[in-house]
C-alpha cells in the first residue's frame, strides 16, 4: 500500500465574496429592479441560499435592446479601436485586482472547486478582455478586409458551468469589434455576471455598451427573437441550440452556437501512462465533468487497458471530493438538483445496459447536490453512455486495437468538439489530428485553453469559433 496523506481544512473565507442581500438587473449604464420574479440563487455544496436576484421581464429585455442600439449608433462604434481597447484594458485590470472575490463568489454560486476557479476561471477571464483589447485597434489586420465593420447588438446567453469565463467569452471580442451586448447569464449562476456589470459600470463604459439580464429560459427566447438583435452567441445544450436556429432561421441575425460534446480522449500503447492518468482526471474530472468538452470516453489500447484501469483507479482513490471553498477539494458540488437527476439517470442506464460501474470509497456530505467520480468499463458502443453527454463526473471506457478502429470509434457520435490523443510518436499525433472530426485536439494534454487558440466544434456541438483570431468573425460584418 502506498502512504496516504490527511489533509486538514484549508477553507477561503466566503466573506472574501462580498455577498449582498439582492442584486439587480443592470440596464443603460445602471442597476435597477427587474420586472420578473425575484428568485434565490442557492449555494449548491449545502442548497443554502445566496442571495435574492431580481429576473428581467419582456420590457426589461425591450430597454436593454434599444439601449444597446443607442450605445451602438452613438459612441461605441464611432469611437476608434484604440479608444475602445483601453476600456477592455481596464476590464481586464479590474478582474484581477478583484480576482480572489470573484473566485470565492464563483464557487459558492456554481459548486466548482475554490482552486479551478482561483487558476482557472479568472485569469482566463482577465486574459480574454487582455487578449481582444489589444486587437480593438488592429482589426483591419486580422484578415477580414481592410475595413471590417461591427455587426451591432449582440444578444448572448451564456451557461452555469463557467459563469465569468463565459461572459468574458462572449463580451471580449464583441465590444472589440465595436458591437454592443445583451447578455443573460444562467439561471442558476447569475452572481460572477451581475458582479462583473459592477465592473463594467466603474469602467466607465458609455450606458447601453453592456447589458446585464438575469432570468429563466424565457428571458433568453425573448433576446433570441427580439427584432432589434442583430447576432446570437449561445454556449449550452445542443437540443436548445437546435430551438435557436430554427427560431432566427430567415431573420438575417447571425449566429453561433458552441453546443455539447463527447470527447474521446485515446490513449496508444506508447503513451507515457501517469501523464496519461493525470490528463484522463483532468479531461473529465475537472468542475466535476460539467464541461462539454469533457473527456468522456476514454478510448484505450487494448493491451494496456487492465494497466490503465488500475492505474486510474488508484488515482480516482485519492481525490478529494468535499466543500468547494477548502482550497484542498478535487471534486466539488454539481450545479443543481436537475443536473444531478440526470447524472443519476444516466448511470443507472449505464448499469443496466451491462457496463460495470465503479466509484472509489467516498463519503459525500449530507447536503448539497453531490455525486462520486464514477467509472465504467465494459461499455458498448451502442450504450447510452457513449453516446449520450452525461455532464457530470462519469467516464466511460472503450478499448481498440489499431488507430483506424480509434478513429471509427472517436468519429461515432453526433458530436465533434473536442478530442485528446496520447502517444510518443509525432506523426501518429498529426495523423489522427487530421482525422478526428473534432474542433479542438488536444495532444499529450487535455483541457487547455487560451485566448490566442480558436475553439468550436462540428456537427451537433455547433458552428463558429470563439478565442483568437477567428473569434473576431463572429461580430463582424464580413
Amino acid at each position: 500500500m502506498s502512504p496516504t496523506f490527511d489533509y486538514a481544512p484549508a477553507p477561503e473565507s466566503r466573506d472574501i465574496a462580498r455577498l449582498q442581500p439582492s442584486y439587480q438587473i443592470f440596464v443603460d449604464g445602471a442597476f435597477r429592479d427587474g420586472t420578473g420574479d425575484a428568485v434565490k440563487s442557492i449555494n449548491p455544496a449545502d442548497e443554502e441560499p445566496l442571495a435574492e436576484v431580481t429576473e428581467a421581464g419582456p420590457s426589461d429585455v425591450d430597454d436593454a435592446v434599444r439601449a444597446a442600439r443607442r450605445a451602438f449608433e452613438g459612441p461605441w462604434s464611432a469611437m476608434s479601436g484604440a479608444e475602445r481597447g483601453k476600456y477592455l484594458f481596464r476590464i481586464a485590470r479590474a478582474i484581477q485586482e478583484r480576482s480572489r472575490e470573484l473566485a470565492v463568489l464563483e464557487s459558492l454560486d456554481n459548486g466548482k472547486p475554490i482552486k479551478e476557479s482561483r487558476d482557472v476561471d479568472v485569469p482566463l477571464a482577465a486574459a480574454h478582455f487582455f487578449y481582444y483589447a489589444g486587437w480593438a485597434d488592429k482589426l483591419a489586420y486580422a484578415g477580414y478586409g481592410p475595413d471590417p465593420r461591427p455587426i451591432g447588438v449582440c444578444g448572448q446567453v451564456i451557461p452555469w458551468n463557467f459563469p465569468l469565463l463565459m461572459a468574458a467569452w462572449k463580451l471580449a471580442p464583441a465590444l472589440a469589434c465595436g458591437n454592443t451586448a445583451v447578455l443573460k447569464p444562467a439561471e442558476t449562476t447569475p452572481l460572477s455576471a451581475l458582479v462583473l456589470a459592477e465592473i463594467i459600470a466603474e469602467a466607465d463604459l458609455p450606458p447601453g455598451v453592456v447589458n446585464v439580464l438575469a432570468g429563466g429560459p424565457a428571458v433568453g427566447q425573448a433576446i433570441v427573437a427580439h427584432d432589434g438583435i442583430d447576432k446570437i452567441a449561445f454556449t449550452g445544450s445542443t437540443e436548445v441550440g437546435k430551438i435557436i436556429q430554427r427560431t432566427v432561421a430567415g431573420t438575417g441575425k447571425k449566429l453561433t452556437l458552441e453546443l455539447g460534446g463527447k470527447a474521446a480522449n485515446i490513449v496508444f500503447e506508447d503513451a507515457p501512462l501517469d501523464q496519461a492518468v493525470e490528463g484522463i482526471v483532468n479531461g473529465i474530472f475537472f468542475n466535476q465533468g460539467q464541461v462539454c468538452c469533457a473527456g468522456s470516453r476514454l478510448l484505450v489500447q487494448e493491451s494496456i487497458e487492465d494497466e490503465l484501469i488500475t492505474a486510474l483507479q488508484r488515482r480516482l482513490a485519492t481525490l478529494r471530493v468535499g466543500h468547494p471553498l477548502d482550497k484542498n477539494t478535487d471534486v466539488g458540488a454539481i450545479n443543481s438538483a436537475a443536473q444531478l437527476a440526470r447524472i443519476r439517470e444516466l448511470s443507472e442506464v449505464g448499469e443496466a445496459e451491462g457496463a460495470r460501474r465503479w466509484s472509489p470509497p467516498c463519503e459525500l456530505p449530507d447536503r448539497g447536490f453531490w455525486f462520486a467520480p464514477t467509472l465504467f468499463t465494459g461499455v458498448s458502443q451502442a450504450s447510452r453512455i457513449a453516446q449520450e453527454e452525461i455532464f457530470g463526473p462519469v467516464l466511460s471506457v472503450l478499448t481498440f486495437r489499431t488507430p483506424d478502429e480509434a478513429v471509427a470509434k472517436a468519429n461515432n457520435t453526433p458530436y465533434g468538439l473536442s478530442a485528446g490523443v496520447w502517444t510518443e510518436k509525432g506523426s501518429r499525433i498529426l495523423s489522427m489530428a487530421n482525422r478526428l472530426r473534432a474542433g479542438v485536439v488536444w495532444a499529450n494534454t487535455f483541457n487547455r485553453f487560451d485566448p490566442t487558440a480558436p475553439f468550436g466544434g462540428y456537427k451537433e456541438s455547433g458552428f463558429g469559433r470563439e478565442g483568437g483570431r477567428h473569434g473576431l468573425a463572429g461580430y463582424l460584418d464580413v
